[in-house]
């Protein structure tokens, strides 16, 4: 039996939960941005830039090598039970790309004179990362997997990776 290619679907929910959390933050301490001048020193804006670039980190890098991927790697995920299954890293990493998309909208509507845009972007960010930690239910991956049945991976598929293969089985889900 071949070891199954794939990563551990935990990890991305480990990432999705800093994630959430962080986000939340955003929202909370960014909602008097709302109505306040712009301020790029402001605590909730640079969250957001900080956010966006952790976001465009793993679009580009992958899932596995953001920074929520290799702290898992290195220190959680060898002390866990091997995963029942593994999973393509291209959902998780797409959903990465969609993180940016939201975040750095954010980010740049903020810098246009849009001062609500940082909570905005914020909170629509957080809803997804949520779905994820609390559910396991990835947005992000769910829009790959639409574009995916078309034929559509923009290279994020790897040749021998399944999406998901179960250990100790030779099929995919």
């Amino acid at each position: 039996m071949n070891k199954p290619t794939g990563i551990d679907p935990r990890g991305p929910r480990f990432g999705a939960t800093i994630t959430a959390v962080l986000l939340l933050v955003t929202v909370f301490i960014s909602i008097p941005l709302a109505t306040a001048p712009i301020d790029t020193e402001a605590p909730g804006y640079v969250l957001l830039v900080v956010l966006s670039a952790i976001f465009l980190w793993g679009a580009v890098g992958g899932v596995q090598q953001s920074p929520y991927g290799l702290f898992f790697a290195k220190f959680v995920r060898p002390r866990l039970k091997a995963p029942e299954f593994v999973e393509s890293p291209a959902g998780p990493t797409f959903s990465q790309a969609v993180g940016f998309i939201v975040t750095i909208t954010g980010v740049l509507l903020y810098l246009v004179g849009i001062p609500a845009a940082v909570p905005v972007a914020a909170a629509v960010a957080f809803v997804a990362a949520f779905l994820n930690a609390a559910f396991g239910y990835c947005l992000g991956c769910e829009i790959y997997l639409l574009f995916a049945k078309r034929g559509i991976t923009f290279g994020l598929e790897k040749a021998g990776t399944p999406r998901t293969t179960r250990v100790g089985s030779d099929h995919n889900i």
